[in-house]
């Protein structure tokens, strides 16, 4: 993903996975030195699921395709993003080369690294209704809603166009009802803004998920694979019986051998 600056305000700018803030501080993604810009005009976070435009409170003068961010929302390839005075252009950076073939030999290698796609921290797995089975990774702010342009999109009349922000944390996902008409619970508990765990429960009216962490999720299967193994010990054997076997072998061998012996002399 990029960002591309028609007037020339700023050379095109290559957006990272996570916070890209735009404004004046120094230390931005993007540095916009306009009077009219503040230091953190406003931020575009990039997830695994799309992009997400993110207004700070207070801050009128961002707009998509012309109309006014107040808080939050996604962006799409080709959305005209106000910024003040200035304007860009959100673009999805193309592939530079095909992706080799089968056919092709080790010494074709082009030099970089293949970058093994991360395990989210968090996933929402729903559980019911339009969601069943299907999974949502939560790597950054997700709006949850009917209205197409959310980042999980419920075919569904009972949740609102735009219902519930999800967001991760260290410690969980928080949970943010956008004015819901039908609510927002964290099992079966009403809120406004809530917090859920690993293993908890999100409903949307009808419309259920269940907080996943995969990495959790492996450590404690691993975990109960270990507890359930039976102990071994090297060099021995758990048989009672395999002792009196043991002896048994050594004595027959013992006596075979007194025998090859006599039979030696008597010849």
């Amino acid at each position: 993903m990029k960002l591309v600056f028609p007037n020339g305000e700023h050379s095109q700018v290559l957006l990272n996975p996570g916070v890209n803030r735009i404004g004046s501080d120094p230390e931005g993604a993007v540095v916009l030195t306009l009077p009219e810009i503040l230091p953190v005009h406003c931020e575009i976070h990039i997830t695994s699921t799309g992009a997400n435009l993110q207004v700070p409170a207070g801050t009128t003068s961002v707009t998509v395709n012309g109309k006014a961010v107040a808080d939050l929302m996604s962006l799409r390839a080709g959305d005209t993003i106000g910024i003040g005075p200035v304007v860009a252009k959100y673009a999805i950076v193309e592939a530079a080369r095909s992706a080799p073939s089968s056919s092709s030999s080790p010494d074709d290698d082009s030099g970089a690294t293949r970058v093994r796609m991360a395990v989210p921290k968090y996933v929402l797995r729903g559980v019911s209704g339009a969601v069943f089975s299907k999974v949502f990774p939560v790597t950054g702010p997700v709006v949850i809603g009917r209205a197409a342009e959310c980042d999980i999109s419920v075919p569904a009349d009972e949740i609102s166009r735009r219902h519930a922000l999800v967001k991760p944390t260290p410690d969980g996902v928080s949970v943010e009802d956008l004015g819901s008409s039908n609510g927002t619970y964290i099992n079966n508990r009403r809120v406004q803004h809530g917090f859920l765990n690993p293993g908890d429960e999100l409903r949307l009216d009808a419309v259920r998920f269940i907080l996943v962490a995969p990495g959790m999720e492996m450590a404690a299967q691993s975990n109960n694979n270990h507890k359930q193994a039976a102990p071994t010990v090297v060099g021995r054997t758990s048989n009672p019986n395999s002792k009196l076997q043991m002896w048994a072998a050594i004595l027959f061998a013992m006596a075979a051998l007194v025998m090859i012996v006599v039979m030696i002399k008597n010849h």
